[in-house]
């Protein structure tokens, strides 16, 4: 077996934290880096074009649906940011990270979620519907 294939491995076979330290490791990064530090956003001076990210992405797409995309995000705002996911992430990518790494998701809306029973055998609330994710920090 590979090495990097034998250390997959183990990350999902060795044993879980517990509770506990999953928490005390969480406030330790707010520790680190508090929430506060992500309530605000200031737009850099290079900061690129959110116009331009949109066109960048047009160009990988079938030509005669680019104009339906922009008429459907002009719906709304909520439309324009659930077609804008590239905008957003452009945007976090240049604010503080904690070091986690999460399944970000750029389709979120009531009907990708489910509830489901955790390692602990709690319900919880979360995404099943995995199509447009990526790792993100």
């Amino acid at each position: 077996m590979r090495k990097d294939a034998a250390e997959a491995l183990a990350h999902f076979t060795s044993p879980a934290p517990s509770m506990s330290e999953r928490k005390a490791a969480g406030k330790a990064l707010r520790e680190k880096l508090p929430r506060e530090r992500h309530a605000e956003f200031t737009p850099g001076r290079r900061r690129p074009d959110p116009v331009a990210i949109l066109e960048k992405q047009a160009e990988s797409r079938v030509p005669s649906l680019v104009p339906l995309r922009y008429a459907r995000m002009l719906a709304s705002p909520f439309s324009f940011l659930r077609g804008a996911a590239a905008v957003m992430a452009a945007d976090l990518a240049r604010t503080p990270v904690t070091g986690l790494t999460v399944q970000a998701c750029g389709d979120m809306h009531l009907a990708n979620f489910g509830v489901y029973a955790s390692a602990e055998r709690n319900l919880v609330f979360g995404i099943n519907d995995f199509d447009e994710t990526l790792p993100a920090p």
